[in-house]
């Protein structure tokens, strides 16, 4: 039986994969980052200016992949180091104020990468109302073409 957990990264149920698949990709790869743990300078209000919160951030990633790696080297397959990198870059030194707006950033720079087909961003302040364990934004994004 599977966990909400292992379910949630099968790309088997996952209905972004299956749209890759029906229109026409002959395999999809998915790279998952899981609470990439974050101080962002980030909100509207006048509490949270000049200072960070700490932000989850959750990708999916999708790549049109149908080849396997054949010699278990790192440049057979797509690097999710550069992932993390740039979105690290993306944040350093600045202010956002939605997480509407982070969640397009992100988006916008995974779908750069020409392997990339689809990307899912999630976005989640953790320490806004004491009785809530977070509040955030998701988007689904498919690269146009």
């Amino acid at each position: 039986m599977n966990s909400p957990t292992s379910a949630m990264h099968d790309t088997g149920s996952d209905a972004i994969a299956a749209r890759l698949v029906e229109g026409g990709a002959a395999a999809v790869r998915k790279i998952f980052f899981r609470d990439l743990a974050l101080d962002i300078a980030i909100g509207v209000h006048a509490h949270e200016q000049g200072r960070t919160q700490r932000v989850h951030l959750n990708l999916d990633i999708y790549l049109a992949d149908t080849a396997a790696p054949r010699a278990d080297r790192l440049a057979e397959v797509f690097d999710y180091d550069a992932i993390r990198t740039g979105v690290l870059d993306l944040i350093a030194g600045r202010h956002i104020n939605l997480q509407e707006t982070l969640v397009e950033e992100v988006a916008a720079y995974c779908l750069a990468f020409d392997a990339v087909c689809a990307v899912r961003v999630a976005s989640e302040k953790v320490d806004i109302y004491p009785d809530v364990a977070g509040v955030g934004v998701a988007l689904v994004r498919f690269k146009a073409g």
